[in-house]
């Protein structure tokens, strides 16, 4: 019996292999998915209608409800931070790309502990509430010391300075272990400094949801936790001439359990709810 030789029986393995994955990847799997899609329930548009008939957007990615400086539209619903493009930017999608650890900021950037701060401070502002959170000065940056040793990274104190304070800004704390702490001096190098950052008295438990103060993944996500529109309810409300009760029950309405009643968490749909709004309440909104 004539044998096949030995490399033309692994390019006939290989080629079996190509024809295989082929048929699975090319075929079978789009073709599967693409019926998947077509199942009742799971073929739906995501497109949403405004409150004058017209195409308003998507309700799978966020936007925001801003006047042309970028100030909050206060008869809306606020989104979360976007960091895709200038914000919610479908063809930049992305995340800052900063950790726990950014707490000190550059010339050109901030910090996520300063960017954090700063946006809690705001809606804080904003809905008349307590913005203030941990690690977070009173003006809205990073309450974060860069301490020198005189021995590096020990032994004496010889100076403290406030990193994300800039002068002539007033630091947030007068001393630190007997030394008097000053403003960061731009340009000044800190680098020797030992970073300290200084929880402050700020609540564990801020009044201001984290997601109020922090950017999705994608920065396209159009929901907000159930916390963040309760606590925006009251201002949207006045604004709308509505009572509270009635704009809670339509975040209830906008409101989306966890998948499969296990997974992620409860969110509004912001680009809904605000759609919403402006059809129920219309004189108000315009």
């Amino acid at each position: 019996m004539t044998r096949i030789p030995h490399w033309l029986a692994q390019h006939l393995a290989a080629l079996r292999v190509v024809l295989v994955l082929t048929l699975l990847t090319g075929l079978a799997y789009p073709s599967a998915m693409t019926a998947f899609a077509h199942i009742p329930g799971l073929d739906g548009k995501s497109e949403v209608t405004g409150a004058d008939g017209r195409l308003a957007g998507s309700s799978l990615i966020g936007q925001s409800f801003t006047d042309a400086k970028g100030n909050p539209l206060k008869r809306y619903f606020q989104s979360r931070p976007s960091n895709a493009g200038t914000g919610y930017d479908a063809s930049a999608s992305g995340a800052g790309n900063q950790g726990p650890e950014s707490v000190v900021d550059t010339l050109d950037k901030p910090s996520l502990l300063t960017l954090v701060c700063g946006r809690s401070k705001a809606v804080g502002a904003l809905e008349g509430v307590d913005g203030s959170r941990p690690f977070c000065t009173p003006d809205g940056v990073g309450a974060v010391l860069g301490v020198f040793y005189d021995g590096g990274t020990s032994g004496r104190v010889t100076q403290v300075v406030s990193l994300n304070q800039a002068c002539p800004a007033k630091p947030f704390l007068a001393a630190y272990q007997g030394v008097g702490v000053e403003c960061a001096k731009p340009g000044a190098d800190h680098s020797r400094a030992v970073t300290v950052p200084v929880r402050g008295d700020a609540p564990a438990d801020p009044v201001v949801p984290a997601d109020a103060v922090t950017a999705s993944g994608s920065g396209l996500d159009p929901q907000i936790s159930p916390a963040y529109a309760g606590l925006q309810a009251p201002r949207v409300a006045r604004e709308r001439g509505a009572s509270v009760a009635d704009v809670r029950k339509l975040i209830e309405k906008y409101t989306t359990g966890r998948a499969l009643g296990v997974l992620g968490e409860p969110g509004v749909n912001v680009v809904e709810l605000n759609i919403a709004l402006d059809r129920t309440y219309p004189q108000q909104g315009a």
